[in-house]
């Protein structure tokens, strides 16, 4: 058995080797693209469901 967990390890190291880390200016760019991108879709959604409540808000006013 502690010889799977060391070979497990061993892969892992191994594994390790071959990955390519970003940059730092890349992770950065990454981080503010992502940072904007839920900025904008947090504004859509919030405009989307005040229009929604206001129209929903006078539908059921003019039934009522």
């Amino acid at each position: 058995m502690f010889r799977r967990i060391k070979r497990f390890f061993a892969d892992v190291a191994i594994e390790l080797k071959k990955t390519t880390w970003p940059s730092k200016t890349d992770v950065i760019w990454t981080t503010v693209v992502t940072c904007v991108m839920v900025a904008v879709v947090t504004a859509f959604l919030a405009v989307v469901d005040i229009a929604l409540s206001k129209a929903l808000t006078f539908i059921f006013s003019a039934i009522a």
